[in-house]
């Protein structure tokens, strides 16, 4: 699902871990230096600088690392690594502290959940998008999958979209104040078609008018309860407007016709 009104907290949360693993980071590097400065500088063996540089960076890399494969150390230097293994475990259980839980909530979840689906829609294309999933909504958007047709749906209502959501389609949620952001993310420049099936005739003129203006060439087909509704659309940019009072009166007397003709 991809959220217009994405929680900022989010993509603030992943900021702040970023700068806290650097930090966490930059102090490691610094005792990893320190310690191999320190067992280097504390060696008194005859060996060239160089074997003694290695030799601490090799010990150094041990403490950090925890693998425990330290060589021989002389007095000085077993103090030095006592107090070593003391910052270690300081900067460690610092680090571990400013990271741990902050990649877990759920802010931080949907704002990867928006990542992935802003990449499905940058390839979307030739898809049909259904707005809003309303219980016709519902079934159109099944029939266009069962026929083969990648399915969009733009709804308001958190419970519907989340229904949508698990029913497995592609969804877009935004309120109705950022609605038009919901169309203009739609991808309706690359959709076939648009099916509006709300309730509110009001809302359904306001989404074939933002429709149509973003794509002239898209089919738009939406539900008109009357004439002059049906010719508000139409002016609107709707292709096809279906009175479903109409389609309801015709079937009732079709079925009744049947009856009579089967009794006959």
């Amino acid at each position: 699902m991809y959220r217009i009104e994405e929680p900022r907290l989010g993509g603030l949360r992943i900021k702040e871990w970023r700068r806290r693993a650097h930090l966490a980071l930059g102090l490691l590097l610094l005792v990893l230096l320190a310690s191999t400065l320190g067992i280097a500088l504390l060696d008194h063996s005859e060996a060239p600088a160089g074997a003694k540089l290695f030799t601490a960076f090799w010990d150094a890399i041990n403490l950090i690392t925890t693998l425990g494969d330290f060589s021989d150390f002389n007095a000085d230097q077993k103090v030095f690594m006592l107090a070593a293994i003391i910052v270690t475990m300081v900067v460690a259980g610092y680090a571990l502290r400013q990271l741990a839980g902050m990649l877990s909530g759920d802010d931080v979840m949907v704002f990867w959940e928006n990542r992935v689906m802003e990449r499905k829609l940058e390839t979307l294309s030739n898809h049909v998008v259904v707005c809003p999933f309303s219980p016709v909504g519902q079934m159109v958007a099944a029939r266009l999958r069962e026929a083969g047709s990648a399915v969009l749906v733009l709804d308001s209502d958190a419970k519907q979209a989340d229904k949508a959501s698990r029913l497995g389609y592609m969804v877009m949620l935004g309120d109705h104040n950022s609605f038009d952001d919901v169309l203009e993310r739609a991808r309706l420049d690359t959709a076939s078609a648009l099916f509006v099936t709300g309730s509110d005739p009001n809302s359904n003129l306001e989404i074939t008018l933002v429709a149509h203006t973003l794509n002239p060439h898209l089919r738009i087909v939406v539900s008109g309860e009357n004439e002059l509704r049906r010719m508000l659309l139409q002016k609107a940019g709707a292709s096809t407007v279906i009175d479903q009072n109409d389609i309801v009166a015709r079937a009732m007397v079709v079925r009744v016709d049947a009856g009579e003709a089967q009794r006959a």
